[in-house]
């Protein structure tokens, strides 16, 4: 990053990195947007361990949003190309930025293998990885003895699965601090545990007033000419300071991280990367000592709660497929993923760009999550 003038960047609270689920993944491209999901979604609503889980406390954001979703479902082949291809040019980029700036973040290249326990299921999946395949991914189709030739620790019972052998895992966290330290190399002043509460405009001159996280005290006030939104699930609200209208809905995501103390935990730990499609829960080992597994998506709103019914799924899955790894020492986490109806990032100019009052503006925000279960 290279720029003539200083970039102040505020960073807030809802993190949905901090520890996710740690993949590098083109092969989780295929978005969500289908009938099938719907009547999934229908089946699980009072189901508080599910995969997928709703609030269906009243909300016009909320509804709205799944509304719009719904509309997206005769673009699922068009937008799951996109998003491939979106994915395939993010997973170079991230490759090439790590190795430029000399950025440790436990990257491990070992492919990224998706996992399928009876035929149905395997069946189902062959037709999302035709629109993979024809967005550019290299994946191909592998039995269950090649399965366990990739991942020798997998355990119980397997029927095939896909593996991606150009997918990678890696800390994000760790990422975006190296990410951090290069771009303060360049000039760059970060605000960190701020807010943004007002955004003034004036003659085409913005003026951004920061508060503290905590205690809501104003911190900081700086003026800019040109914005760039990135700001995860708060994106919405600061686009609409801006005039700038950006449909993303918090959804929740939650992990452990199991510490490996002992060398047979070490062991028993799987060191490719897994996609569990029917459990919607994803695996990463990161460094020596550290397996980390994630998944579900629950629709709540800008809420934090690590609910214990939510994290027991993680943990039981461990526990069944990985037998002789200890899960005494875990630590749990949730964050909130920016999604968009239509699970496509929004990269963009501003809409009030031509605006002879409104600064230049851009828009980045939005992401697209791991795979639903068919």
């Amino acid at each position: 990053m290279k720029s003539p003038s200083t970039i102040v960047a505020a960073i807030r609270r809802w993190s949905p990195s901090f520890a996710n689920g740690g993949q590098l993944s083109a092969s989780n491209a295929e978005v969500w947007n289908s009938w099938a999901t719907i009547a999934k979604g229908m089946r699980w609503l009072l189901k508080n361990d599910a995969p997928l889980l709703l609030n269906l406390k009243p909300g016009l954001h909320k509804y709205g949003w799944l509304a719009e979703f719904c509309g997206n479902i005769f673009r699922h082949e068009r937008n799951t190309i996109a998003t491939v291809r979106l994915a395939l040019d993010a997973r170079r980029h991230m490759f090439t930025i790590a190795e430029a700036e000399g950025i440790d973040f436990d990257l491990k290249r070992c492919g990224i293998l998706h996992l399928y326990h009876n035929e149905q299921e395997f069946r189902a999946a062959e037709v999302g990885n035709a629109l993979l395949l024809k967005g550019g991914l290299e994946r191909h189709a592998v039995s269950a003895g090649e399965m366990r030739a990739i991942e020798p620790s997998l355990q119980g019972a397997l029927h095939a699965g896909f593996f991606t052998p150009g997918d990678a895992t890696g800390d994000i966290h760790k990422f975006t601090r190296g990410l951090a330290d290069a771009c303060a190399r360049r000039g760059v002043i970060f605000k960190f545990g701020a807010a943004v509460r007002r955004v003034e405009i004036q003659n085409r001159i913005c003026t951004i007033s920061l508060t503290d996280d905590e205690s809501g005290r104003p911190i900081a006030s700086q003026t800019a000419d040109a914005i760039v939104v990135c700001a995860g699930v708060e994106s919405r609200e600061i686009a609409r300071k801006l005039g700038e209208k950006v449909n993303i809905y918090p959804v929740k995501g939650y992990s452990i991280t199991v510490n490996l103390r002992d060398e047979q935990s070490r062991t028993a730990a799987p060191s490719v990367s897994l996609l569990d499609d029917a459990a919607k829960i994803v695996t990463s080992r990161l460094g020596p000592d550290r397996f980390r597994v994630a998944g579900t998506a629950e629709f709540n709103g800008f809420n934090l709660d690590i609910r214990a019914d939510r994290i027991r799924p993680l943990l039981r899955w461990s526990e069944r497929l990985f037998p002789k790894m200890d899960t005494d020492s875990v630590t749990p986490w949730a964050g909130l993923r920016p999604m968009t109806p239509d699970m496509l990032p929004v990269v963009r100019p501003g809409e009030c760009v031509a605006s002879t009052t409104t600064p230049a503006t851009a828009i980045l925000a939005g992401r697209f999550p791991l795979q639903l279960p068919r």
